[in-house]
């Protein structure tokens, strides 16, 4: 390639005694530094952003990117369709790998583990949260399926609103049955900060015992080679 642009990375790394006591402190610490900096300046537009990498039958990897909606103690979850392809992916290998990512800040957060359906009533609570036409929009599109045209689309979206018109109310559109979210139960987590001249900070958090991830003698604190 005769375009390759190059950057010398110029954060400020991450050190074994900055670290938080915990594994959810220290996510949440950068994920809250992220959402500030994002109020503050345009270069963190969506700092949930969440890429989830799954596997389907025949081994092959496939990835995309979502919003972290859920950051618990048990560990980060999304929302989506359950029938979508990477639902029937974790429904067959519940085996997964995400990360969060802040170029401009020069962080990113990794996540291994294994996938879980998310309880009923926090699917429930969160998608009445949701805009009116977030959720008509659950029920117009069949998440990864072929579609025709935009123009199909837009019709199952009108069909959606007329049968289930904005009143303002939560409960205006019902939660549809294949419309859900997983939580990710790490075994590991990775936090890497860019340094200068390639010499990055892997700091990796691996499970060592049954807990959660705010319970501190649960994991081993590594670091990795960049």
């Amino acid at each position: 390639m005769d375009d390759v642009t190059r950057t010398d990375y110029t954060g400020t790394g991450i050190s074994e005694d900055e670290l938080a006591p915990t594994p959810l402190q220290q996510v949440r610490r950068w994920v809250d530094e992220a959402v500030e900096r994002s109020r503050a300046q345009p270069d963190v537009p969506e700092p949930h952003a969440l890429s989830v990498a799954t596997v389907d039958a025949d081994g092959m990897p496939d990835v995309r990117t979502v919003l972290m909606r859920v950051l618990d103690e048990r560990g980060p979850g999304f929302y989506t369709g359950t029938t979508s392809t990477k639902g029937v992916h974790l429904a067959a290998n519940p085996q997964v790998a995400a990360s969060l990512v802040w170029p401009a800040m020069f962080r990113a957060i990794r996540f291994r583990g294994r996938a879980e359906l998310l309880e009923r009533d926090l699917v429930e609570d969160y998608f009445t949260s949701r805009p009116w036409g977030s959720r008509i929009s659950a029920w117009a599109s069949h998440q990864s399926q072929p579609a025709a045209s935009r123009a199909e689309l837009q019709r199952a979206y009108d069909e959606a609103a007329a049968r289930w018109p904005d009143t303002g109310s939560r409960d205006d559109v019902p939660v549809p049955d294949f419309w859900g979210g997983y939580r990710i139960v790490c075994d590991e987590v990775e936090l890497w900060g860019g340094r200068r001249d390639r010499l990055h900070d892997r700091l990796v958090l691996t499970r060592v015992a049954e807990g959660s991830l705010e319970d501190a003698a649960a994991w081993r604190l590594h670091r990795r080679q960049p």
